[in-house]
């Protein structure tokens, strides 16, 4: 009799949960679901007006990055950046420290140390004054189908993604929804039936971030538009486990506006300068939205599946002298919409990877206090072959 009941009880769960998500697709789709959606903006207008235009920011940050890289008069700067990053890949982590090229936060990240500081600079003036701005709803939703650093079909990927987590928190501010796990099941079994334009729920991508051939080209080469771009990351991770933890204890009520004055507070200046620093490495859910990651690790991992590459694409155009790019972001996107990997990691060594950067570098927790980082090496740091040496 128990089994007989187990056979049912989960595909009803499952027809439930489509149910519960079809409702809140319909309501999105009625107020243009590639924006935030139509409960963020009654809750939270200035956070509502900061997800569209991230579709906008992240979207120019690639064209901004590929037009400096491709600019003739930084020719000498590209030809050292390229030896520099050579290098580094050579380097064992103790030869790193003892040529001075770490920090505690793994490889150097100063935004004075930048190749192409004046127009990264204005680069990012431009990002700002688009993100401090309303738009409209074509101008939001085209915003990645309108880029002309990236392709369609990773363009596509990306939006799709959007409108993914503009789901989840249609559905976390939803108090008609009742049974919240079983409404993000749902939203996650609409999202991956486009088998194309999906990234993978497996745990199976997450080292590509620091294996790939142009791995740190990004965050190297464009120390403020990657931090600015993972600071964006950070506060789409963080108002998510703002509202997630003020549902489970009433005491946090109040949590979004302390994610919301971090976030101005990483943003800084127009040229980057802030007292607190925007993250240094690529903001993951369980550092940043441990309750997220807890209710719905799937839903966690496809986020930080679509941030990953994000960045990964980012790293190809950051990358100096790269002939192949477009086919090394076809490459890139493909893996991250295999759904079909072997190469699954097991839970724990995701959040080995994940917690590895530092919950401090990842931009520090959306509520709790964190005066100081944590740890003495990043999670690249931690990804080389440590030679000890001892005398």
């Amino acid at each position: 009799m128990e089994n007989s009941q187990q056979g049912w009880v989960k595909p009803a769960r499952t027809l439930l949960a489509t149910i519960a998500c079809a409702a809140v697709v319909s309501v999105a789709s009625q107020a243009a679901f590639a924006q935030a959606g139509s409960k963020v903006r009654a809750e939270y207008p200035q956070l509502a007006d900061l997800l569209n235009a991230f579709n906008l920011t992240q979207a120019q940050t690639f064209e901004a990055v590929a037009k400096i890289n491709a600019d003739p008069a930084y020719k000498a700067e590209r030809a050292e950046l390229a030896d520099h990053l050579g290098m580094m890949k050579k380097m064992t982590m103790s030869e790193m420290m003892a040529s001075g090229m770490m920090t505690h936060s793994g490889v150097t990240h100063s935004m004075s140390n930048s190749p192409y500081p004046q127009g990264e600079v204005e680069a990012r003036v431009q990002l700002l004054s688009v993100m401090r701005a309303s738009h409209g709803n074509e101008e939001v939703e085209n915003a990645f189908l309108d880029n002309a650093a990236i392709g369609r079909h990773a363009a596509e990927v990306l939006r799709r993604g959007r409108d993914f987590e503009n789901s989840l928190f249609e559905i976390y501010l939803d108090a008609g929804i009742t049974d919240k796990p079983a409404a993000v099941e749902g939203a996650i079994a609409e999202y991956l039936s486009d088998e194309r334009h999906s990234v993978s729920p497996l745990l199976s991508v997450s080292n590509y971030l620091v294996n790939h051939d142009q791995s740190d080209g990004f965050k190297t080469a464009f120390p403020r538009l990657s931090g600015l771009m993972w600071t964006q990351h950070w506060l789409q991770l963080a108002s998510l486990e703002a509202i997630i933890l003020g549902e489970l204890d009433k005491q946090f009520a109040g949590s979004m506006s302390v994610a919301m004055e971090r976030f101005w507070n990483k943003v800084g200046t127009d040229g980057g300068m802030s007292m607190f620093p925007a993250p240094s490495e690529q903001p993951l859910a369980p550092a940043i939205a441990p309750d997220l990651y807890t209710q719905s690790p799937e839903a966690a991992i496809i986020l930080d599946n679509l941030n990953i590459l994000e960045t990964v694409l980012a790293d190809i155009l950051a990358y100096p002298n790269v002939m192949d790019r477009e086919a090394r972001m076809d490459a890139a996107v493909a893996v991250f919409t295999d759904k079909n990997s072997d190469a699954v990691l097991k839970p724990l060594d995701y959040l080995v990877f994940a917690l590895r950067g530092g919950i401090y570098d990842q931009g520090g927790p959306a509520v709790g206090e964190l005066s100081r980082s944590e740890r003495n090496r990043s999670r690249d740091a931690m990804g080389m072959v440590h030679v000890a040496t001892m005398k």
